[in-house]
């Protein structure tokens, strides 16, 4: 009971989803300009910055997997 509680509750945070309009002072002056090249160019940046905290929690996951393995040989 107390297991589906938890599995119901993480169903519903990862398929909520909010919308924000936030940026740093920075950034969002250098997209109020209007040039689509440069507003492109911070938005791939910031995609670019995103991948990798994930590589590496997918890296950290992957060496306690072989580890698990290994041990239980």
């Amino acid at each position: 009971m107390y297991k589906n509680k938890i599995v119901l509750l993480l169903v519903i945070i990862l398929f909520t989803t909010f919308n924000s309009y936030s940026q740093c002072a920075m950034c969002k002056a250098v997209v109020e300009n209007g040039d689509i090249s440069i507003a492109e160019g911070v938005n791939n940046g910031i995609t670019y910055l995103m991948i990798f905290p994930y590589l590496l929690i997918g890296v950290l996951f992957y060496t306690l997997y072989r580890y698990k393995k290994k041990a239980k040989n």
